[in-house]
């Protein structure tokens, strides 16, 4: 399911996307009320409280669908017939749901209903039901550019038409009519036309297609066994085709790979196929239990909003996962574990799936678990769970320090619920509790337990409840107590180690104390590992290790006394716990020091204390920025150095004092250049920190080594300056201004694809003059009715817009920004809407522009009747320039000192 912010990045910056896809409801069907900016959280229309879905599932049973889609024509809609079978209550009354342009016929039970009637608020009111009913509904649904529903893209390359579904969470009703809820599983049968040429792809196995109107055929699919609506899928368009098969325990099946045509020459089906076959054999172990589905093909599709969704047996994942330039290996990683989180849906969500959308955070959490632990047994990325660390736990973390923060377990009352919980809790969070869950109850009793659930609950829908009983019988442990404190309660704690020692450095007393938030002053238990290490020839090493458990607010942990101590002790040591971490004053010199030295998942817990310390106002932004650039040279793994990079370009452009961060920046920029000089040639690093360079550039001389790589006049042992990275270097220099629109049309003729129109349209919002961003504003927030940006070119808009080097710039939109929100959420699909709120909130101008909190607080007091998903994304924008105040003040009060 989508997340859009992932990585513990930073305050701002654009951390990798989240696995799994999904999207609140978007205001293709929203009513006019919503369009003036009334609330109408339990209003009919494109939302469903749980109330409503509750009430409808306990009046009716679906059965089966049949969806016949014609693909064939050019306009904007497309004809979509549904036949759905149900039984209900005799006499009740209930609704079904679709979000469409048109309705031209309804029959139930043979009876026709007026359309004027009956369709209004993206339902179709469904009278006198019997106790088995037959209902079909003829309509005209749109095409969509928002990733949502059936999104249409048009190749620049070649004029080719590509599409494909994205339903989650409430999507389906856009293609069809459908009990848009995820307890009323059901049986799918889909009959597709499409232009001759082109692939057809579905749930069920592909068939042969047959003839039907001039220079088009017709797909008519086998019917699905029971799952949920939001994973069926159809994507269509000429896909190039990669023949493939996995062996499931069950047999051969087929397992085809997909993308554009125009990235046929990029695609490594090979290693994708490889890693699934991987995830298979280890699910299926795990697990106890076949694969439950036909066949297992993977289409890489364009403008997709998400890292992947999980549909049955038809998984779609991000097109830029196809590595059309060299990726730093933080991204090829990042694919292995997206490639089997989806493939862990199969069983956890699609086969067994949650009753209602409160146990969401487990469908993900469970998937993030999984997939993170299969690729550290099962594929080349050995130390998965260092990643895990630098970028789920740092995302997890963020989330949960801010106002928005909520329990693992949320109460979900409505679809607009659903939406802002696609977030660092409920996929990182929960999964880093699931760990500490699995460290609790034993990973043998764990999975034994998981066996038993699946087997109770195959193609039926099931609670937490459920998996906690089986868990409680596997393992012998009561877990009610458990589940309250860390399902139920929000909030991060901090581990602080407690140390007294002798003269002679031996350690008399050791006790880990426990610092709860005030908001949610929760003590919790916590299985995790306290290193020892001392420096051996040079490096930092292990020498002893105590695992405990500690509750409370102050544990003593008697094992250690008597120990010598040693020069850097390390709490939670091993990532068990998940809590963050504090190191004490002399662990803090030696890391300083000697971090680089460290084994890979010790180095990223101390780089994430030294973050938690920085981000909380404990470390001043500059000593922050001091440490990782005197250390990332030594860092080998990738994802922390991406991640580390972010971090480092947040502390400079939010931590800094603003009167020193022009100079923190220049000296930061000379300090990367340095470390892409210092880099071995070809290596991951080198990409990395040009790419990060290119980011800071701003002196006349830095523009002028970006000019000097951009025109091949300076060159770098190993360093390749492919598409991507050219981009990058012109983005640079439009932003620094030695380029500009003339520079931009050249690039783009030379890169005339989709990855091509999406980075011109990012460098020419970051032109740095005034009527370059008004322009680029406008784009963005004041286009016409019909005119929206589409889903990708919207994304790198406002990445480009907020890419300055004068935070003037940006000055003058801060008032038009909050006098846009309501027209903003009330008018674009909330997919556009959230991500477009998110990204332009002007985080830029904290300690800049001195009303800024207060425009955040008039706004929040005079629009108490919004939605409460829109003034979360203001309470989370304000609380981030909070922290970057906090921040500011620290590092002012540093440089006094």
């Amino acid at each position: 399911m989508r997340g859009r912010a992932r990585g513990g990045a930073g305050e701002r910056a654009a951390p990798p996307r989240a696995p799994c896809g999904g999207g609140r409801p978007g205001a293709g069907g929203r009513t006019a009320r919503q369009a003036r900016g009334e609330t109408i959280s339990l209003m009919p229309g494109t939302n469903l409280t749980r109330a409503e879905a509750e009430a409808r599932a306990a009046l009716i049973a679906t059965e089966s669908y049949e969806v016949t889609l014609d693909l064939t024509g050019d306009g904007d809609t497309f004809d979509s017939v549904s036949t759905v079978t149900f039984s209900a209550t005799p006499g009740a009354q209930t609704f079904i749901d679709l979000i469409a342009p048109e309705v031209t016929a309804i029959t139930l039970n043979g009876e026709a209903l007026d359309p004027a009637t009956h369709f209004a608020d993206s339902r179709i009111t469904l009278p006198a039901l019997r106790d088995h009913n037959v209902l079909t509904v003829t309509a005209r649904c749109a095409y969509m550019n928002t990733g949502e529903g059936l999104h249409r893209f048009v190749d620049p390359e070649d004029g080719e038409t590509y599409l494909y579904s994205q339903f989650e969470v409430a999507d389906t009703r856009r293609v069809f009519a459908v009990f848009e809820q995820p307890d009323l599983k059901a049986t799918f049968q889909f009959t597709v036309t499409a232009p001759e040429h082109w692939h057809v792809v579905s749930n069920s196995p592909t068939p042969t297609p047959t003839p039907a109107q001039a220079n088009a055929s017709t797909w008519t699919f086998a019917p699905t066994t029971r799952i949920p609506c939001y994973v069926t899928a159809i994507v269509a368009g000429p896909y190039h085709r990669v023949e493939g098969t996995v062996r499931s325990r069950k047999g051969v099946l087929g397992a085809d790979v997909y993308c554009r045509k125009a990235l046929a020459p990029y695609l490594d089906a090979d290693v994708i196929l490889a890693e699934t076959q991987k995830g298979f054999d280890f699910y299926e172990e795990k697990f106890q239990m076949d694969y439950p589905f036909e066949k297992y093909d993977q289409l890489f599709v364009p403008e997709f909003n998400a890292g992947a969704m999980e549909n049955a047996g038809c998984v779609t994942f991000l097109e830029d996962y196809v590595f059309r330039s060299k990726p730093a290996q933080a991204r090829v990683e990042r694919r292995t574990v997206t490639v089997l989180h989806e493939l862990a849906h199969m069983w956890f969500g699609d086969l067994v799936t949650m009753k209602w959308w409160n146990d969401l955070w487990l469908n993900e959490s469970f998937a993030e678990y999984m997939s993170t632990l299969a690729t550290a047994e099962t594929t080349q990325w050995v130390n998965n769970w260092v990643t895990f660390n630098a970028s789920e736990k740092s995302w997890a973390y963020r989330q949960d320090q801010l106002p928005s923060t909520h329990p693992i377990m949320a109460n979900i009352r409505d679809l607009e619920d659903v939406e802002v919980n696609f977030d660092g809790i409920t996929y990182a969070k929960g999964a880093s509790v699931l760990k500490q869950l699995v460290a609790w109850v034993g990973q043998d009793h764990f999975f034994e337990g998981v066996a038993e659930y699946m087997r109770k609950h195959h193609h039926a829908n099931a609670t937490l409840g459920d998996l906690l009983a089986e868990l409680e019988k596997a393992s012998g442990r009561d877990l009610k107590a458990w589940s309250d404190v860390w399902l139920e309660k929000a909030g991060v704690t901090t581990l602080r180690p407690v140390i007294e020692t002798d003269q002679s450095g031996i350690i008399t007393a050791f006790a880990v104390a426990q610092v709860v938030p005030a908001e949610w002053p929760t003590q919790r238990p916590h299985r995790l590992g306290i290193g020892g290490y001392d420096e051996v020839d040079g490096r930092l090493t292990r020498t002893w290790l105590v695992t405990t458990d500690i509750d409370g607010a102050l544990t003593p942990i008697p094992e250690l006394v008597g120990k010598p101590r040693p020069q850097l002790i390390l709490v939670n040591d091993e990532d068990l716990a998940y809590a963050k971490v504090r190191l004490d004053a002399a662990s803090l010199a030696t890391a300083v020091e000697l971090v680089g030295t460290l084994p890979p998942l010790a180095r990223a817990l101390v780089w994430s204390a030294a973050w938690d310390m920085t981000r909380d106002g404990e470390m001043p932004g500059r000593q922050f920025v001091d440490l990782v650039l005197r250390n990332i040279g030594a860092e080998t793994e990738s994802t922390t150095v991406l991640i580390l990079l972010r971090q480092l370009a947040t502390t400079v452009d939010l931590f800094v004092t603003p009167t020193a961060a022009q100079a923190a920046s220049e000296s930061t920029a000379d300090a990367l250049w340095a470390l892409v000089q210092e880099a071995a040639p070809g290596s991951d690093n080198q990409l990395q920190f040009t790419r990060a360079f290119a980011g800071r550039a701003s002196t006349p001389a830095q523009l002028d080594t970006i000019a000097g790589l951009a025109a091949g006049t300076l060159t770098l042992p190993g360093l390749d300056i492919d598409t991507d990275l050219a981009w990058d270097l012109l983005i640079s220099l439009v932003a620094g201004g030695r380029a500009g629109a003339a520079e931009i049309d050249a690039q783009l003729a030379a890169d005339a694809t989709a990855s091509g129109q999406r980075r011109a349209a990012h460098a020419r919002a970051a032109i740095p003059t005034p009527e370059a961003k008004q322009a680029a504003w406008d784009a963005l927030v004041n286009a016409p009715a019909g005119a929206d940006l589409p889903n990708a070119i919207q994304f790198e808009t406002t990445a480009g817009f907020t890419r300055v080097h004068d935070t003037a710039l940006l000055e003058p939109f801060a008032p038009a920004y909050f006098e846009a929100l309501r027209r903003i959420y009330a008018t674009k699909t909330n997919e556009m809407a959230s991500t477009l709120i998110e990204g332009l909130y002007p985080a830029e101008l904290a300690g800049r522009l001195p009303e800024l909190q207060r425009l955040a607080d008039e706004w929040l007091a005079t629009n108490e009747d919004a939605h409460d998903a829109l003034k979360r994304l203001v309470l989370e924008g304000r609380d981030g320039v909070r922290r970057s105040l906090v921040n500011q003040a620290a590092d002012a009060a540093w440089t006094t000192a």
